[in-house]
Parts: structure tokens; C-alpha cells; sequence
């Protein structure tokens, strides 16, 4: 028999059961449509985040930690297996700086895929407005170098925040949760209390707004002079160097560049955040196994039926048998008949996961700071990639369900059939 003659016979078997066919193709439907669904909900929450990670961060941080750590000043020499060290007062808590940042940054700016190098001083500090205190991080920045890294431009909620920073040495760009919680506007007067006790008055010039919920409550942009002072660090000293490249996709070779260039620890954006991105991608990848249980029922569903048309058509694969088809034209008949119930449960749940994609898209709701996100809508991203998996895999489903059925019906006797005895 020829395959053609397989697709004709199995054909007509599942039109003499259209109801039981439809029902089954249904549920194939229904897998294949929530799975396109949840493909594109899940890839779009990832996709989201790591969209926001490489506008709101650096591309490349450069940190001040040495590949290879400098020999101590104070080590005097070294005969056999000891050292010696002459007494000297040794700050165990003084922050380790990239000393005379300007020729780092010289040199960091030689590497052709870099476009933007920013300088910055981060101090942990408590900001306090009247009775309301709260922890804060303030990042001493050079504002224009810093618009360019982050793309604070485009977040500012005072459209001139930016350019006030600029010219106010003890102003403060605070982000907008943290604005919230501390009651305080345009001009306000806050107070930076560093580690050591010291108090910083300073004016509030604006307020951004990245819609990660964590950045925007507990972040700030101070100048990066006034976080030098802060931390009574050197004015050609900082603590790290932000790096933005031409092409964020090669930002791990960039950073290898970078760090054998200047010999400092430099770390590209996926790496910085490799625990936000494998939390998103781990969920939606179990998102996506219980999802596939759905198939899985459907593919049930596919068995049954088989095994149902099997039972009826006994008579008929006997005369077959007797009339010298083979065994494995048998189960090829009932394995395309599974092959069938799978391609149209894939035809017509393809567009239907396309339309609830769609329509979930459209969705808005009003966004909120529970999260790790603010968003006022699901992010959702389709890609040609995530139908051809849902095709293949509901396809291969229906007709692993039929092989049980196919291979009895082949194992049947034709004799014993014949003479009622089965």
C-alpha cells in the first residue's frame, strides 16, 4: 500500500466519527492555542526586563577591584617563605577607589566599541525629610556623561532635572517612590546622613522614574563631587566607571577588552543581573511544562478515540489482513489517522493562541509598586520560532498517542477475528 492509499483509508475512518474527531482535534486546539498564549506571555515578561535592565544600566562596570592585587607599600621584602612588613596605620574600612580615574577613563575610551564613559561614587546613606527617613543609595555622577549611560532624559518627571543637576552642586535627583515616601517635591530640603555621622543638606532638583520598583525607591544622582566628599575620597578617585557599547550584544567581549586594558574588574550588564534574568526565564519555563500537561490530556484524548475507531474497525483490519496488507501498513493507517487529528488541532489552535495573544495585549490596567516592575499592561512577544515548536510538538503528541492503539490493531489474527473469537 502506498501512502496515499494509508491517508484515504484513515481519513475515511475519522469522517465516519466526526463528532469524536472534532472533540479530539478540539483538544489539541486548546492545547496549541494556551501554548502559543503562554510562549508569548512568558518570552514578553523576560524580554521586558531585560529591555529595561540595558536602558536603565550601564552596559559595562568597571569596578575598582584589581585583576591582580598590588604588592602592600608597606612590604619591605621577602627572603624564602616569609615577608616583611614595617608598621604603618592601616584603614581596614577605606573603600577601594579606581585611583586618578581621568587616565582610566582615557584609556577605557580607546576601545572603539564604547561610546559613553561615566565615572561614579556610590555611597549607602540614610536621606531624611523632617520625621521621614529611609536608606537610600546616592550614585555621584557627572550628570552629562550619566544622560547618556542611563537614558535619564527620557525618565525625568521635571523635564530640566537634569540640567539643574548639572549646575547645582548640592542638588538631588530622586526617584520617584522614594520621593513618595519621604513627602517630598521640587526644591524640597533634604538631609544625607553618611555612615560616619556626617550631614549633608541638599535640594531636591527633580525626580526620575524607570519603572523598577527597587531602583526608583531606593535609588538617587548626586555630583559626583559631592559624593567624593561624602566619602572622603580624592577628587580624581571614584569607585566604579559605567560603560555604554555600540552593541549591547557584544558587552561581554567588550568588558574582556576593558579589563585586560586597565586591569580592574569589569563585569558586562547580563552578568551584573544574571539572577533577575534566570528568575524570569526559570519561571517561565515552568510556566510552560504545566502548560504542556494540557497536551498531554489532549494526547489522551487522541489514544482513546484511536482505540475506539480500533474496536470498531476490527472486522475491516482482519479482511485487510487476510487480503495480504501488511502489519506495518496497518499501523501506519492508524498512526496517520493520529497524525490527522493532530495537523488540525494545530491549523485551528495556531490562530485561536494568536487572537487571545492579541487580545491579551490590549489589556491595561492600572499599574502598581507590588512588584518587581511597574507596568500598566502584560508584555507579550510572538515569534515565528515559538508556532513552529507548538505545530511540531502537537502533532508529535497525537501520534505518539496513537501508536498503542495502532500496534494492537496490527497484532490482531485475522483467522481468530474471522471465526468471532476475538
Amino acid at each position: 500500500m502506498t501512502y496515499l492509499d494509508h491517508l484515504t483509508i484513515a481519513w475515511v475512518h475519522l469522517r465516519e466519527r466526526k463528532r469524536q474527531t472534532i472533540l479530539t482535534a478540539l483538544g489539541v486546539a486548546v492545547g496549541s492555542a494556551m501554548l502559543v498564549t503562554t510562549i508569548a506571555i512568558a518570552g514578553g515578561m523576560s524580554r521586558n526586563v531585560v529591555n529595561k535592565i540595558i536602558d536603565i544600566a550601564p552596559h559595562i562596570i568597571v569596578s575598582a577591584e584589581r585583576i591582580e592585587p598590588l604588592v602592600p607599600d608597606n612590604l619591605l621584602g621577602s627572603t624564602g617563605n616569609f615577608l616583611g612588613f614595617v608598621e604603618k596605620n592601616i584603614t581596614v574600612a577605606e573603600k577601594k577607589t579606581i585611583k586618578n580615574y581621568p587616565d582610566t577613563v582615557e584609556r577605557i575610551g580607546s576601545v572603539g566599541e564604547v561610546e559613553i564613559v561615566s565615572p561614579f561614587v556610590t555611597s549607602n546613606l540614610i536621606v531624611r525629610n523632617r520625621s521621614r527617613f529611609t536608606s537610600c543609595t546616592a550614585k555621584g555622577v557627572l550628570p552629562e556623561k550619566e544622560a547618556g549611560i542611563a537614558n535619564l532624559g527620557k525618565k525625568l518627571v521635571e523635564s530640566n532635572a537634569l540640567a539643574e543637576l548639572a549646575y547645582t552642586p548640592d542638588g538631588i535627583l530622586v526617584g520617584n517612590l522614594l520621593a513618595e515616601d519621604l513627602k517630598a517635591s521640587y526644591h524640597s530640603r533634604l538631609l544625607l546622613i553618611s555612615k560616619n555621622g556626617l550631614e549633608f543638606p541638599v535640594t531636591v532638583v527633580g525626580r526620575f522614574s524607570t519603572g523598577f520598583n527597587a531602583k526608583d525607591r531606593q535609588e538617587a544622582y548626586i555630583n559626583l563631587a559631592l559624593a567624593q566628599r561624602i566619602e572622603g575620597i580624592a577628587a580624581n578617585a571614584v569607585t566604579s566607571i559605567g560603560l555604554r557599547t555600540a552593541d549591547v550584544g557584544r558587552a561581554g567581549e567588550v568588558a574582556e577588552k576593558v579589563e585586560q586594558l586597565t586591569g580592574f574588574q569589569s563585569e558586562s550588564w547580563d552578568e551584573s543581573n544574571k539572577n533577575v534574568i534566570e528568575f524570569y526565564n526559570r519561571n517561565g519555563t515552568i510556566t510552560l511544562v504545566l502548560v504542556g500537561f494540557v497536551f498531554i490530556v489532549a494526547g489522551l484524548g487522541v489514544s482513546s478515540v484511536m482505540t475506539t475507531v480500533v474496536l470498531q474497525k476490527i472486522k475491516d483490519i482482519a479482511i485487510m489482513r487476510s487480503m495480504g496488507v501488511k502489519q506495518s501498513s496497518i499501523t501506519a493507517i492508524f498512526m496517520t489517522e493520529g497524525f490527522i487529528i493532530g495537523l488540525l488541532g494545530v491549523v485551528f489552535g495556531c490562530p485561536i493562541g494568536h487572537f487571545i495573544t492579541r487580545l491579551v495585549g490590549t489589556i491595561r490596567f492600572e499599574a502598581n509598586t507590588a512588584g518587581v516592575l511597574q507596568s500598566d499592561r502584560i508584555n507579550i512577544s510572538e515569534t515565528p520560532e515559538s508556532y513552529i515548536i507548538v505545530i511540531v510538538f502537537g502533532i508529535l503528541i497525537s501520534v505518539i498517542s496513537s501508536i498503542g492503539p495502532a500496534r494492537k490493531a496490527a497484532g490482531y489474527v485475522p483467522v481468530k477475528i474471522l471465526r468471532g473469537q476475538m
